[in-house]
């Protein structure tokens, strides 16, 4: 999801839909945490530190093809684990830090934890994108662009298939403008959106203590999946009818998932270790 510019430490504090779900999630959680529990976990300034310049996104600026955090997922494939594993490191490491009182890393886990599972349910990112841009660098995977240049300018064996490959991934309908432009679009569709359109049931803790965060993810990734939202933006473009869905069911759910990992991470670190 777009999380801004990563040139400008404001960009942490003032744009993108990151931050955007960032601030609805905590307003939500609000909610949920006693005013006690409320003081102990981080407030939005501390979470929102680490978006943007000092976010998941500006690895990808700072160290190319090295450590990048990937966040793509498919959400009926079992298999597809890596995000998965990504969102438990983040969670179990919230939990601790914020039983240690350890303000600052707990701002930081909240953060990146909010920005591995809002990624995870991004329609976009349930797009195979690294599959299809193998296949445009002609099979050679990502750990392979190992310089800005490499990561900008896609090779071709010939001049003409490279100029080809490259509109492949810029052009108006192209890997990364697609993708670019359709999170662009839901970040518009947040300026407006306000955390009282947003609930959190009985149900939704009964089923976060019951099948767990993983399995909350799962679900919610699933029903996302199951409305074909990117497609549909590939074929179409913005309608009112798929901006309707982004703002009455995408957003609500993301900000729930949110809201439930930072809840169910205080939850956790409030338990007594077992003997």
């Amino acid at each position: 999801m777009y999380s801004g510019t990563t040139l400008t430490p404001l960009s942490g504090r003032l744009v993108g839909a990151h931050q955007k779900l960032d601030r609805l999630a905590r307003g939500s959680l609000r909610k949920l945490l006693s005013d006690d529990g409320d003081a102990a976990f981080p407030q939005i300034k501390e979470i929102l530190h680490f978006e943007g310049i000092n976010g998941p996104d500006a690895i990808k600026r700072k160290s190319p093809a090295k450590d990048e955090p990937w966040h793509y997922y498919s959400p009926f494939d079992d298999t597809d684990t890596s995000l998965i594993e990504q969102i438990e490191d983040h969670y179990a490491l919230l939990a601790a830090a914020l039983k240690a009182k350890d303000e600052v890393r707990a701002a930081f886990e909240a953060a990146w934890l909010a920005h591995a599972i809002v990624d995870g349910l991004t329609p976009a990112h349930h797009f195979p994108y690294e599959e299809k841009l193998t296949e445009l660098r002609g099979g050679a995977g990502i750990e392979t662009r190992t310089s800005i240049k490499d990561k900008l300018v896609l090779p071709g064996e010939t001049r003409r298939q490279q100029v080809h490959n490259n509109w492949k991934m810029w052009g108006p309908r192209g890997l990364l403008a697609t993708h670019g432009f359709f999170e662009f679009g839901v970040a518009a569709l947040l300026v407006s959106f306000s955390v009282r359109q947003v609930t959190i049931t009985n149900r939704d803790l009964h089923d976060l203590q019951e099948y767990g965060l993983i399995e909350v993810f799962r679900r919610t990734a699933r029903e996302i999946g199951g409305l074909d939202m990117y497609h549909r933006y590939y074929e179409s473009g913005w309608t009112p009818h798929l901006a309707r869905q982004v703002r009455k069911h995408l957003v609500p759910a993301i900000v729930k998932v949110v809201t439930l990992a930072w809840y169910g991470a205080t939850r956790v670190s409030l338990m007594e270790p077992s003997k």
